[in-house]
């Protein structure tokens, strides 16, 4: 564990300028995304596409999203961060000019999946710039930072979604995000940089990768609490495709309220990810992580009440409860994950991230087939995600418990394997 939380094996230290660079990158699909959930009615309208043909619009940029990451870590942990990232920054840059100017579904799906390759070597590499940078406590505090200021786009995207598609149509979102695109690739080469040195990086040959890849769907380490975090963001992915249907048609919720909906949970995910790191220096990471996931199933729960009684306070009750024990597993898992694989940083968050996305493709493809209404798929696809969430987190959990030291009460635990 470092001696300083903040510190980097650079001399950096966490700034705001960092956090912001990391919040940004990890954000941008979730911006990307959330952010046309509110003008979806106006862009079904003025290109004739049908509700499902819509939801091409979410499915097509997660299924790109989750194939890209596997060839962006293997990419970055031979070539280094720093062209990959620009890289992805400008080609999703390409992918929403491409977007706004489109004329027909089939040209703003090319621009939504060339928007989500770029989208997913950004987050990826979020993720591998911070375990470069940090390790031990200090990573699961970088990763927990970065959640809640990351928390701020996509929770007040859809608010300004709905502002400026009013206002302006929908093709200025697209706008939007490309020139916010473009200004994080200006702030990551004039703040960070390149961050793995040639000394680390690693050969790129066919045989490598796949080897790499299967040494990390081997190794439990890695493995299990990248499932249980794939779960949960899996099942956050639905409600943010299920929530614009259940609450404007359910709840006839306008689209600036869907949008102030949003926003509120922002709040949640502040707290979340204000505890976690402070609760798991206290009661360690894994206890945490588990408690993580119990409230986030009693969230689960929540929502059949919803389902059963459709009113604001049941449905925010049980996102609250679902966010909140999402905001505490979702760092510490992630850190637990990448913990024992600096070498290999790139790879780790490329397969980490390869299956949250394919998480939330499956996960918005049940909730939309289910033979119920939408309240209640939202609330069985979000019980089911965590049921097993909890599944393949439990034996992390269970090792640390029987492994662990006997020490004083309270005694911090350090993040990794």
């Amino acid at each position: 564990m470092l001696d300083s939380p903040t510190a980097t094996p650079s001399g950096k230290r966490l700034n705001g300028g960092i956090l912001f660079l990391l919040a940004g990158l990890a954000a941008l699909g979730a911006l990307a995304t959330n952010i046309i959930l509110p003008a979806f009615p106006q862009i079904g309208s003025e290109l004739a596409i049908s509700s499902p043909e819509l939801g091409l619009l979410l499915s097509s940029f997660f299924i790109a999203f989750a194939i890209g990451q596997l060839f962006v870590g293997p990419l970055a942990d031979r070539f280094g961060r720093k062209p990959l990232v620009l890289g992805g920054l400008i080609g999703f840059a390409a992918g929403s000019t491409i977007s706004a100017l489109a004329g027909d579904l089939s040209m703003l799906l090319l621009g939504r999946i060339v928007q989500a390759l770029g989208a997913c070597a950004a987050s990826v590499l979020a993720r591998a710039i911070a375990r470069d940078l940090f390790d031990g406590e200090a990573l699961g505090r970088a990763l927990a930072l970065t959640m809640i200021a990351g928390a701020v786009a996509p929770g007040f995207s859809p608010l300004l979604g709905g502002v400026l598609s009013g206002a302006f149509g929908w093709r200025v979102l697209f706008v939007v995000v490309a020139v916010f695109g473009l200004a994080l690739a200006w702030h990551y080469v004039a703040s960070v940089g390149e961050t793995h040195a040639v000394e680390r990086r690693t050969p790129l040959a066919f045989s490598s990768v796949a080897s790499t890849y299967r040494d990390l769907a081997a190794d439990q380490r890695f493995l299990l609490p990248a499932l249980a975090v794939s779960f949960v963001i899996g099942g956050l992915y639905s409600f943010f495709a299920a929530a614009p249907g259940v609450l404007m048609n359910t709840l006839a919720l306008s689209a600036i309220q869907l949008g102030l909906s949003f926003a509120a949970t922002v709040l949640v995910v502040f707290a979340a990810g204000f505890l976690a790191p402070r609760l798991a220096r206290r009661h360690g990471d894994r206890g945490v992580g588990l408690l993580g996931l119990i409230v986030a199933l009693a969230g689960g729960f929540a929502m059949f009440g919803f389902a059963a009684w459709p009113s604001f306070t049941t449905f925010t009750s049980a996102i609250v409860l679902y966010l909140f024990g999402m905001g505490l597993i979702n760092p510490l898992g992630t850190a637990i994950a990448l913990h024992p694989f600096g070498g290999q940083a790139g790879s780790a968050s490329s397969l980490l991230g390869f299956l949250q996305m394919s998480c939330a493709a499956i996960g918005a493809f049940v909730a939309s087939s289910l033979p119920f209404s939408p309240p209640a798929s939202l609330a069985a696809v979000l019980t089911m995600a965590v049921v097993l969430a909890i599944a393949a987190f439990l034996p992390v959990f269970l090792r640390r418990s029987r492994t662990a030291p006997s020490g004083r009460a309270g005694e911090p635990e350090p993040t990794g394997g």
